[in-house]
């Protein structure tokens, strides 16, 4: 029975939650998001600002919902790497998939979402802090995985390489998708951008951090 109210109870959260999220994206594309305040929100959602704040403790992260999803891809891609995959590989596969998946995670949200963060000072910045959050992020990731000691050098380089290139194809997309491409023809170039900046690296990072075979 407990389990049961359990899961009932986090049931009820992840509904008030996307029902707050839900409204306030909507109100950001109607309104731009520094047009839009948290009792707007709030009222909008049926809930208290109190509410609003305890699900999402600052505005930006309403527009950022799935922040951690973005932020921790390449570090989760190399932890779940397959026997003989390099961290190079990992990535390039977890990148490759997003694409192919049109994953707003590597920018595919829309244009609408695209131009409201380009209009947005405050979400720039907040998508800036995440790319920095991804490189340490996967900086303390390599160091875990290859026994790295403090000052070692390379799992720093290979974190900040990696992330820098997936910097690089995120604001390319983004771009793109502004400039009115459609999703699929977006994909399709930075498919092959992402083949051959992925290609360029190879030779330098290629056997990384390969997980032995097991």
């Amino acid at each position: 029975m407990g389990t049961e109210q359990l899961s009932l109870r986090e049931r009820k959260k992840r509904q008030t939650r996307e029902n707050i999220s839900r409204h306030a994206s909507r109100l950001f594309m109607q309104r731009g998001f520094d047009n839009v305040t948290i009792a707007e929100i709030a009222d909008a959602a049926g809930v208290s600002k109190m509410t609003v704040t305890n699900y999402f403790p600052r505005k930006e992260d309403l527009a950022w919902a799935l922040n951690e999803r973005f932020a921790d891809m390449p570090a989760n891609a190399v932890r779940a790497r397959r026997p003989g995959e390099s961290a190079l590989a990992a990535v390039r596969a977890a990148y490759l998939t997003q694409v192919a998946e049109r994953d707003p995670m590597a920018g595919f949200a829309g244009r609408e979402f695209a131009q409201m963060v380009a209009d947005s000072p405050v979400l720039v910045s907040r998508l800036r802090h995440f790319h920095d959050y991804r490189q340490a992020s996967l900086r303390d990731t390599l160091a875990e995985e290859t026994d790295a000691a403090p000052d070692d050098v390379l799992h720093k380089v290979v974190a900040a390489t990696l992330t820098s290139l997936l910097r690089v194809l995120f604001d390319d997309t983004v771009r793109l998708i502004l400039d009115g491409l459609e999703l699929d023809a977006v994909a399709e170039q930075l498919s092959r951008d992402a083949e051959i900046a992925f290609d360029a690296l190879e030779p330098a990072f290629g056997q990384y951090a390969v997980r032995a075979p097991q």
